[in-house]
This record gives C-alpha cells, sequence and structure tokens, in this order.
C-alpha cells in the first residue's frame, strides 16, 4: 500500500493512532461490566458491531465515540493515538435532537422538514457534521437528502460537481454513504469562484428537482465567530443560526493532501473501493460521432461584446472544443441531454450527468479518441453524443484499462 497517515480519534475512554503506512485495523470489545449490549461505539454516527474488524486505509482519519465506554483493539502502526474526554459529540447530538423536533412539528402542521446549511473554514469537520446528522436521522427512521455544493471535495460524485443523494440506510463504517443513484450536475473546476454564474445556476438546478426554492431554516456555523455574528445579522429571522465548536480530532490538510484526495476520489469512480473492483474499459470514439463542449466563454472586454450582451451571460455560453491532444487525460462528463431537443446546448448545461470518461490518448492524425470508461454500464443506452470538459488528471490515475474497439 502507498505511505500516508492515517488517524483514529478515540473519546470517551478509547484511544487512537496514526499510521505512516499500510491499514489499520480496529474491533470493539465491551469495556469492563458496563452491560454496553451488542453495540456501543460508532464511527461518524455509524454503529459499530462488537468483535468485528474494520479495516482502514492509509490517509483515513477515523473518530470513534462511545457514550457508556468500550474497548478498541487497534491492529497496524498508527502514526498517532490517543484519548479525548472533551468532544463537541453532545452538543452535535442535541443538533440532531433539535432537528427532529423540528420535523415532528413538520410532521403535526402537513409542512416540509427543515432544511439544513452547515458553513465554515476549510478543514473544521463541515462534512464529519454532515454525515453525523445524516446518519442520527436515518437512524430514527427519517430518508433525509444530502446536497453536496462542495466542487472542491465532493463525497459523492467525482471533483468539479454538485449533487444531491437520497440517504436510506447509515453510511458504512469503512466506504462511506451508497452512491448507486445519485442526481449528479458538472460544474468542471474545483473551485467555484471560477464560474460564480454557472455555479449559481447549477445550485438553482438541484433546486428545482426537490420542487422547492433553496431557502433553509437552520444554518450551522463550525468554528467561526465571526461568521456566525454576521449570519445572526443577515439572514432573516426565521433563519436559526447555530455556532458549534469543531472537533479536537479535526486535521488541517495541506493543498497536496487535498489534491490527492481529489485524485483518489477519482480512482474511485473508476476503479472502485476497497472490495469492490471496477473493471474500466478502452473504446475509440470518430471525433464525428461526438461532440464536447466546454461552458463558459474567455472573457473579453465590453466593448467587444454583442450589443445586448453582458460578461455574466460569457459564463453560461457552451464553447464548442475541437478535439487536440490538450484533451488528454482530461475528464469529460456524458450529458444526458437528448438530441434534437429544444434549446439542447442549454439543457446541457442543465443536465444531470450520465456518467464520466477520461481520454488518455487523442490521434489527431486518424482522428480517433481513446477513453476510459468507468461504470460502463451506466452508460449503456445513453443516447445523448455530447460531453462537457472537465479538469485535467495525473496520468497514473487511469491505469491500465481492458481494450475494445467500437464499429
Amino acid at each position: 500500500m502507498s505511505s500516508g497517515r492515517i488517524s483514529l480519534y478515540v473519546a470517551h475512554g478509547s484511544r487512537m493512532m496514526r499510521s505512516d503506512q499500510g491499514e489499520v485495523l480496529i474491533d470493539i470489545s465491551p469495556h469492563g461490566n458496563r452491560g454496553c449490549g451488542k453495540r456501543m461505539a460508532e464511527v461518524f454516527g455509524s454503529e459499530l458491531n462488537r468483535n468485528k474488524k474494520y479495516v482502514f486505509g492509509a490517509g483515513s482519519k477515523i473518530a470513534v465515540f462511545t457514550w457508556q465506554g468500550c474497548s478498541v483493539n487497534l491492529y497496524g502502526k498508527p502514526e498517532v493515538a490517543y484519548v479525548s474526554k472533551d468532544t463537541p459529540m453532545l452538543l452535535y447530538l442535541n443538533t440532531h435532537a433539535a432537528l427532529e423536533q423540528m420535523r415532528k412539528q413538520a410532521e403535526r402542521e402537513n409542512e416540509r422538514g427543515p432544511r439544513v446549511m452547515v458553513v465554515g473554514p476549510t478543514d473544521v469537520g463541515k462534512s464529519t457534521v454532515c454525515r453525523l446528522l445524516l446518519n442520527y436521522s436515518v437512524r430514527v427512521g427519517r430518508r433525509p437528502t444530502l446536497v453536496e455544493l462542495d466542487v472542491g471535495q465532493s463525497g459523492v460524485s467525482v471533483p468539479g460537481t454538485v449533487s444531491a443523494l437520497c440517504i436510506e440506510r447509515p453510511a458504512d463504517v469503512e466506504e462511506g454513504f451508497s452512491v448507486q443513484a445519485p442526481l449528479v450536475y458538472h460544474f468542471g473546476s474545483t473551485t467555484p469562484g471560477t464560474n460564480i454564474k454557472l455555479y449559481n445556476k447549477l445550485t438553482s438546478c438541484l433546486a428545482e428537482v426537490f420542487s422547492q426554492r433553496c431557502e433553509v431554516d437552520v444554518v450551522l456555523v463550525l468554528d467561526h465567530e465571526r461568521l456566525y455574528n454576521e449570519l445572526k445579522r443577515d439572514l432573516p429571522h426565521f433563519v436559526r443560526v447555530v455556532l458549534l465548536p469543531k472537533s479536537g480530532g479535526v486535521v488541517e490538510r495541506s493543498k497536496e493532501c487535498r489534491r490527492d484526495t481529489r485524485d483518489e476520489k477519482i480512482r474511485e469512480y473508476f476503479y472502485g473501493f476497497r472490495g469492490l473492483s471496477f473493471y474500466p474499459f478502452s473504446y475509440e470514439v470518430r471525433f464525428s460521432d461526438v461532440r464536447i463542449y466546454k461552458i463558459g466563454a474567455p472573457s473579453i472586454p465590453d466593448s467587444c461584446l454583442p450589443l445586448g450582451m453582458s460578461q455574466d451571460d460569457t459564463q453560461l455560453k457552451l464553447v464548442p472544443v475541437t478535439p487536440g491532444r490538450d484533451l488528454t487525460y482530461h475528464v469529460l462528463s456524458v450529458s444526458s441531454a437528448e438530441d434534437g431537443e429544444e434549446g439542447a446546448r442549454k439543457g446541457i448545461v442543465e443536465s444531470p450527468v450520465c456518467g464520466f470518461i477520461v481520454v488518455t490518448n487523442v490521434d489527431t492524425q486518424a482522428q480517433f479518441r481513446d477513453s476510459d470508461v468507468g461504470l460502463a454500464s451506466e452508460l449503456t443506452g445513453v443516447t445523448s453524443k455530447r460531453l462537457t470538459q472537465g479538469g485535467p488528471i495525473d496520468p497514473h490515475l487511469t491505469g491500465t484499462p481492458n481494450s475494445s474497439q467500437s464499429p
């Protein structure tokens, strides 16, 4: 296994460790005679089974929490392991309880349940809090929806996308939530500021799917008192703004670490996670068989724009891409927009994607494109031949796919 770091954070009577390389295994057993029952610890809201071993690869950061006490057996070479009783878990649980009361009140009044937005600086545990609250909600019989707007570190699809996922069961301790049927829109960058109008448009598209505007009832602010006070001042009075501390186990990640995480997410899409392998295949496509677009035209001076057109209009413009060697090792999304539909180009921007491919070679002489296709079954029967260009990836992520040629 490649080198990396694993952090295991165990609160309330447990232990923690870190590993420079390899894997770490943990299993859970009762602590003394406390009568904790068959399940007495959890990882980010997912219950751990007694005497079952869990495997975490290099780079994982795991927090095990117990309400009544338990023993955690560790196998491997963790880089850091420690016990902490200073944990915000009780505050997170109280937040869940308050949200559940809002759901019950909404049921009595025949209204929709609460919508929660989690905000805060980089690396304060926003994704972790979302996972906790989703898991707790599912465990009491709810079916919440996760709307992922972080295009830099998406937990649902590949980086550079916004997405939504219906949560029907708690996240797997090792692999996270099941993402078999997500709703994904292509953004194409890891920073919203590169095309803020497109980002807002895709956010609106997600909202329209749920037949509601993106109005939130609760904003959870993690570890940023100034932001909390500004939101309290600026948001409508009916929006509840709550300040929560970050967990002591949160680790600030470097740019290199965040880049590696994005690369690994792309690799998981094409090759699967531990215990579930995918086998992408390679095939050749004629230039004439597909159309490739890039969303957003280059900025030009206002004086050069057509009459009545603004710079904002160019941010949603579809620009045809001429295939060339510069497309090599770029991720392309496959649009679900149908051929021949009215306003087809507009449909590409506002339509969810069917899947992703990686261009591994461009032969401008033969006019073929050689592509890796991940999750090929998802692409079966797709009538659209429109592809949208995303960002480049490292060549080592593509591996050696199986080969097959299209007629």
